[in-house]
């Protein structure tokens, strides 16, 4: 079955005590984007330690396992200091969710500092679409909607278990990007970048289901799917690196958007997925308390390899 499309969030559909947990969520949420930005960041801090101690020992061994494989070369001590920073970082990305649903652009465009965006602009010039191609870290939803406030933007979206959250997610998201596509539509993907609409891509998840080739990231042979070769070559567009960076003196944010990816697609598969992945891990390990290291990229492994995650 294919992802079903999301629906437009109206609050009667969802009064049934099942869902007030997450109306309490929303409250919660609500209130504290209504904070200044430095005491927001430090409360997502906060979260993330919570979230740290909540979770249960599987998963911090998902984590664990991840930095021992990816950084053998860092000592036990930064790589527990990396897995620390990086759950107080999704603390802040629930934060920075907040602040992408009920902050004014206004209010927005004071934190952001973009470098090379001129890349973007000779692409977009030329006639060609563009790609950007970012990754799963604590850092893509706020740089999403910071981009949006200067390009217009479609997104692609997986849809969320809790119906309520898939449904409010959905509403939001569309007030700002000009798509939000499920990542099944792709031909409505495609449609969308050849009228020259700039689009947010991040393949770098482990989709069982999906043409796949083993291409290394962070020196680990990983499933990357070819689908991201096949889009560039329908839609003409030009496949762009783009991570967006917290500053480090907590004032806002700089996106950073790279040069085409060279002779992408290329007609073979594990180059390009080689290449998208090398795009990647760069930031991975430049920022590697930001990657999302809780999920289980290298869960499905080459034949007869043995399990990545015991």
């Amino acid at each position: 079955m294919g992802e079903q499309s999301s629906v437009t969030f109206k609050a009667s559909d969802y009064y049934a005590p099942k869902f007030w947990p997450m109306w309490c969520i929303f409250g919660l949420l609500r209130l504290v984007s209504l904070l200044p930005y430095r005491v927001e960041m430090a409360l997502g801090r906060l979260f993330g330690r919570f979230v740290f101690l909540a979770a249960g020992t599987r998963r911090r061994r998902i984590v664990d396992l991840n930095l021992a494989r990816c950084f053998p070369e860092k000592p036990l001590a930064e790589r527990n200091r990396i897995k620390s920073a990086c759950y107080q970082n999704l603390g802040i990305s629930l934060i920075e969710m907040a602040m992408c649903w009920w902050w004014s652009p206004e209010k927005l465009r004071p934190l952001v500092e973009i470098k090379g965006r001129e890349h973007l602009d000779a692409v977009l010039e030329s006639g060609r679409g563009a790609i950007l191609l970012a990754g799963h870290f604590s850092t893509l939803e706020i740089g999403a909607r910071l981009l949006a406030l200067y390009v217009p933007l479609q997104v692609m979206y997986r849809t969320q278990r809790n119906p309520m959250f898939d449904s409010y997610l959905f509403t939001k998201r569309s007030g700002y990007f000009v798509n939000t596509v499920s990542r099944k539509s792709t031909r409505q993907l495609i449609k969308g970048i050849k009228k020259g609409i700039t689009t947010w891509y991040a393949p770098d998840q482990d989709f069982r289901r999906e043409r796949n080739v083993f291409a290394p990231f962070m020196g680990i042979a990983a499933a990357s799917i070819t689908a991201s070769s096949r889009l560039a070559h329908s839609s003409g567009a030009a496949m762009m690196p783009y991570y967006p960076e917290r500053k480090k003196d907590g004032s806002g944010y700089i996106l950073h958007i790279e040069p085409p990816l060279p002779d992408f697609p290329s007609g073979d598969d594990l180059v390009d997925a080689t290449q998208i992945n090398q795009s990647i891990e760069k930031y991975a390990r430049l920022f590697p308390e930001n990657y999302m290291w809780i999920h289980q990229r290298f869960k499905t492994r080459p034949p007869g390899e043995a399990p990545f995650y015991q």
